[in-house]
């Protein structure tokens, strides 16, 4: 008999191991999806992102695209695969679940990439010295889909006197990742090292830099595109003052109660985008009740926020999170970037003459006073929601759909005015 019970628990244990063995496994696909097939003889990694991105295991695509990894813990993991020397990620996916990746042929220039919109946004005024966020929300649209990666994918420039204080890119979907811009020329001048790879749906791939110029009570901007850009956006806080400069077409296209916006459409390399602010200010942050204040930086303390690596990175932040001092105004870009886009999306085109004033711009009219209630409280639902997603409070398919419920309730609402 105990030679029985032994022979059972043995077989049990054995069986209950195998289990584990099993539930370890990461397999899935790498598809080509610039030529509809498997990318074989890709190198698939799994990374640990709670040991530096340190590499626990490797494999190779076969001639199906096919591949398999082993989990040495349970640790949070991501599947990174290089095709062609630009990099993909996903999460490592639990149980049974497939960890299929897509990837993208490789160029240096490719067609369909525009920037649709350059946020040029003025934070503050801070001892003579003017603090600056600028976000650019780039497409890549290019058919058959190919991603454009080379060692200056992407280009800026930025004032002569900047002094760059933090630059960070994000893939579509993904998380922001921080970045060193290299330098690309004349001064002032600088590239991104990072693939720009097609869209995800309505998701681009975006780049962020955080600069200061000194400030004596004025500042001429005079902004360069080394791409087409659908829109450029001047954001400054109410009490600054913006003036056009000779031969642009600023226009101005409120768009939140706390701060001012101008834009301008159809912007191209060579085309005249000056402009001078000038007085004193800052850009009102939130809390996370919407409640707005006017004490300039702040926003959450980074170390309660955190900063979790997300899918479709290069190296995600983990600590620190050089965004956190900018948090609450980057989280307002985003629902301002939510708001135009959404409307550029649902406009309908104007017939005749066009109509250009200081407060529309041909086919893309201010909210109505009736809706920015509706457009406030959704900004504020949508800072809430990415502040629980950069803080790891939220799992990706939670966060995906609770943001794809902001953005249809967004877009029946605009579709109303």
């Amino acid at each position: 008999m105990r030679s029985t019970q032994i022979l059972f628990r043995t077989v049990t244990l054995s069986l209950l191991f195998a289990g584990a063995l099993a539930q370890a496994q990461v397999t899935g696909t790498v598809t080509n999806k610039t030529t509809g097939k498997p990318a074989a003889g890709d190198a698939v990694v799994l990374v640990d992102t709670q040991a530096g991105m340190g590499e626990v295991a490797k494999a190779t695509t076969d001639a199906s695209g096919h591949y398999r990894l082993t989990k040495p813990g349970n640790s949070n993991y991501l599947v990174r695969v290089t095709h062609q020397g630009a990099t993909y990620f996903i999460g490592a996916p639990e149980g049974k679940a497939p960890g299929d990746i897509p990837v993208y042929d490789v160029a240096a220039k490719v067609t369909g990439v525009v920037i649709d919109e350059d946020v040029v946004g003025i934070v503050e005024t801070d001892n003579g010295k003017l603090r600056v966020v600028e976000r650019y929300a780039v497409h890549n649209s290019s058919m058959p889909p190919r991603t454009q990666w080379s060692p200056r994918t992407f280009e800026i420039v930025l004032p002569a006197e900047a002094i760059v204080d933090g630059a960070s890119a994000q893939r579509p979907g993904g998380l922001p990742t921080s970045l060193k811009l290299d330098p690309a020329g004349s001064k002032g001048h600088y590239a991104f090292n990072f693939p720009i790879q097609p869209d995800e749906g309505e998701k681009s791939t975006l780049f962020q830099i955080e600069y200061e110029v000194p400030y004596g009570g004025k500042f001429t901007f005079h902004p360069q595109v080394t791409i087409p850009a659908r829109t450029v956006w001047a954001m400054l806080p109410k009490s600054m003052s913006f003036a056009a400069g000779a031969g642009s077409t600023f226009l101005s296209s409120p768009q939140d109660p706390g701060f001012n916006t101008f834009v301008t459409k159809n912007a191209a390399p060579g085309k005249a985008l000056e402009f001078t602010v000038s007085g004193t200010g800052s850009i009102p942050r939130e809390d996370q009740n919407g409640q707005q204040s006017g004490s300039g930086m702040g926003g959450q303390d980074a170390s309660a926020a955190g900063s979790q690596p997300g899918g479709g990175m290069a190296n995600p932040i983990n600590t620190p999170d050089p965004l956190s001092k900018y948090k609450w105004w980057i989280l307002s870009v985003l629902a301002l970037l939510l708001a135009a886009g959404a409307a550029f999306l649902l406009r309908k085109p104007a017939s005749g003459a066009a109509v250009l004033n200081a407060g529309t711009v041909q086919g893309f009219a201010p909210p109505a006073v009736g809706s920015m209630a509706l457009l406030n409280a959704l900004k504020e639902e949508l800072f809430a929601l990415e502040s629980d997603k950069i803080a790891g409070k939220l799992a990706p398919g939670e966060y995906e759909e609770l943001k794809a419920a902001l953005e249809t309730v967004l877009k029946r609402a605009l579709k109303r005015q």
